[in-house]
């Protein structure tokens, strides 16, 4: 077996316990693949029919305006699950694209057969809730709030917080895309933030 799916069944099991039947449909989902730094997984516009499992790498979510702009979503580093789920689920273009920022690893999930295996093993749905409370919920609703109510320079300092990992690993102009600035106002923050520090 590859590591990419040795990391994925490790990493499903750290949400829920998964019994070997279940574990072999969900494997029956997945093919192991990569793609290059800059390459994109999922375009906008396309109507998806897979979601992935991040083995190695660095990614982003992001979307355009009417004029072009890019918007930065979210990222996804190792043993997260990036996609386009609504787009996945309505079965409609989606208006978000899967980019990577470092060359990845990754295991490809097909969507339809996926949601078959829920349905045929509790334990794996169980697994799907666990996962969405977490990330979708309990994660990224509070998250969107306090980025909401708060001023650039402490949406930044929660963005440190919340992604210790990944923040060494993104050019600044994708960070200051997410909080919604100009790489210039970032630059401007991080200068007080060290002036601050410094004194």
């Amino acid at each position: 077996m590859s590591l990419s799916l040795e990391h994925l069944q490790e990493t499903v099991r750290r949400y829920y316990a998964i019994d070997e039947a279940s574990m072999q449909a969900f494997m029956a989902c997945c093919k192991v693949t990569s793609i290059g730094k800059g390459e994109t997984l999922y375009d906008i516009t396309q109507i998806p029919t897979h979601f992935a499992f991040l083995h190695k790498g660095l990614m982003r979510a992001f979307l355009l305006d009417e004029e072009g702009n890019e918007y930065n979503k979210n990222f996804f580093d190792e043993g997260r699950f990036p996609g386009c789920m609504s787009a996945l689920l309505q079965q409609a273009p989606s208006r978000i694209a899967i980019q990577a920022l470092e060359p990845c690893e990754l295991v490809e999930i097909d969507f339809k057969q996926f949601r078959v295996a829920l349905f045929m093993h509790p334990d794996l749905m169980r697994f799907h809730i666990h996962y969405l409370e977490k990330h979708w919920l309990l994660e990224k609703e509070p998250k969107e709030i306090s980025y909401l109510e708060h001023e650039a320079k402490d949406r930044y300092q929660a963005f440190l917080t919340d992604f210790p990992v990944i923040a060494p690993r993104l050019p600044q102009y994708h960070i200051a895309s997410y909080l919604g600035i100009t790489p210039t106002q970032l630059s401007r923050i991080r200068k007080q933030i060290y002036y601050t520090q410094a004194t």
